[in-house]
């Protein structure tokens, strides 16, 4: 019983070690708005954090979030650099509504079709909307899912850290 137990604590402790180094994919085909096909490294911010949110036009919960950014996002870049990036994952009959939802949400945010949702699985991103951030390194600092009122501010919160671990060394 003792082993079975030093295992499973060896694994969960492998996997958190593990996941403070995950890196974005790079070399996985996404869409802009217009339908040019690009690869996720296009998904870059100089050196500065990345909040990469993965929505859908019919999430109720994504729009809430994306929208209660919308309001601090200009302070939020003049203030850390960050730059959001929003994933939709509609699917093909759903991707023509998703440039007029951003237009009129006015979204400042670059955003991204994964219509095949090839991002989302290599992401393991099972529910929306799924908020990552990642540092200057493009590491995987922080995720979350659901969102309620008053998240972003916790999300601004993860945004500075990830900017003083860089500032200070931290890996």
């Amino acid at each position: 019983m003792k082993r079975i137990l030093l295992t499973l604590v060896a694994v969960a402790a492998m996997s958190l070690c593990m996941a403070q180094n995950a890196t974005m994919p790079e070399n996985i085909t996404i869409k802009t708005l217009d339908g040019q096909s690009v690869q996720t490294s296009v998904i870059q911010n100089d050196g500065k954090p990345i909040i990469l949110s993965f929505w859908a036009t019919w999430c109720k919960p994504c729009n809430k979030e994306l929208n209660a950014i919308r309001e601090v996002y200009e302070e939020w870049q003049e203030e850390t650099g960050v730059k959001l990036v929003a994933i939709s994952i509609d699917d093909a009959r759903s991707a023509g509504r998703v440039k007029p939802h951003v237009d009129g949400n006015d979204w400042p945010y670059e955003v991204y079709l994964d219509q095949n949702q090839d991002f989302k699985r290599a992401m393991n991103v099972v529910n929306v909307p799924h908020t990552f951030v990642l540092n200057g390194k493009g590491e995987i600092v922080w995720q979350h899912t659901s969102f309620v009122e008053g998240s972003e501010e916790e999300l601004l919160e993860v945004v500075k850290n990830a900017m003083s671990d860089e500032a200070n060394g931290a890996e």
